[in-house]
């Protein structure tokens, strides 16, 4: 039987894995985690470094370049460093003919 999924029957209902077994069980200690929720980066006030690059479709360092040039703002909170998402668009808006590295 090794390989198989082992199914089995349990106060009326059909198991198919531990985790459904688990569910079952009622402690009432333990919490169930938050869920998470995402959020599409169009949504947001401020995105991370990463989602900046990719909604200006350039590189990380291409990016760390403008936040460095003061050509694009940045907010911290805590040790993140986040960029608002309007001043994004409107560096989107405007034609950059310059070099991103000078």
């Amino acid at each position: 039987m090794a390989g198989k999924n082992l199914v089995e029957f349990t106060r009326g209902r059909l198991l198919s894995s531990t985790q459904e077994a688990d569910e079952l069980v009622f402690e009432p200690g333990r919490r169930k985690p938050p869920r998470r929720v995402t959020i599409a980066p169009e949504d947001k006030i401020l995105v991370s470094r990463e989602e900046a690059a990719q909604l200006l479709s350039i590189s990380q360092r291409g990016l760390d370049y403008l936040v460095a040039s003061k050509r694009l703002p940045t907010r911290r909170i805590g040790g993140r460093v986040l960029i608002p998402v309007a001043d994004l668009r409107m560096y989107a808006r405007c034609d950059h003919p310059e070099r991103i590295v000078s």
